[in-house]
């Protein structure tokens, strides 16, 4: 006799399509997206291939599902907890600090996901090639926007290029990460926010409320 099978409702597939997800972004935070097949991920969830491919379709697409994953973790570590600060010069403090604390509280147990996207990526064409520059792009925007904002406030000297204080921030940020990781530099993290914050003008001891007490000059 033909016992029927429930169908699982609409609801249960996406819930564990995005906790399939979620696991697969902390395995390529480590392994790299490249390492993130249908079989490993598989392995990893104690899943049937088929099952995995139902949910996905293919690796590509579960890759892009990944990688738009981690970017939506980063935003909740780092751009919207500093949504709630002032734009501009307070926004950008904020976002330096969160920035900091995301690699510092392991949100990804292989670092900045995004970084080891962009050197995984950074010379092969593709769609992945192609989302990952367009995330960097979309968060360099957002950086060069409250930079613009600080300037406009009178926080930044003048003639400080907004696009100039975003690629200091993304290139200290990328690099501080994988010093502190790579080599063992206990310190990066530290010397990365220290210099980030240099580049959005505010040295050591200050803070953006106490700096926006005292006008700046270009120069």
């Amino acid at each position: 006799m033909l016992v029927a099978v429930p169908r699982r409702s609409a609801a249960d597939v996406a819930d564990s399509r995005a906790s399939a997800v979620e696991a697969a972004v902390d395995l390529a935070s480590v392994e790299g997206l490249e390492g993130i097949t249908i079989g490993r991920l598989a392995a990893e969830l104690a899943m049937s291939k088929s099952g995995l491919i139902g949910r996905f379709g293919d690796k590509e697409a579960m890759q892009r599902a990944v990688l738009a994953a981690a970017v939506e973790r980063f935003a909740d570590a780092v751009w919207r907890p500093a949504t709630r600060s002032d734009p501009g010069l307070p926004r950008l403090e904020a976002i330096v600090d969160s920035w900091i604390g995301h690699l510092r509280d392991g949100v990804f147990p292989g670092g900045c996901f995004v970084t080891t996207a962009s050197v995984e990526y950074d010379a092969r064409p593709g769609p992945l090639h192609d989302d990952v520059a367009a995330a960097v792009r979309r968060w360099l925007g957002v950086l060069e926007a409250e930079a613009r904002r600080a300037r406009e406030a009178g926080d930044l000297p003048a003639d400080r290029d907004p696009a100039d204080v975003a690629f200091e921030l993304h290139s200290l940020a990328s690099g501080g990460g994988v010093a502190g990781r790579l080599i063992g530099d206990a310190a990066a993290l530290d010397r990365t926010r220290a210099a980030m914050r240099r580049a959005i003008g505010l040295p050591a001891g200050t803070s953006a409320v106490t700096s926006r007490a005292t006008p700046r000059t270009a120069g």
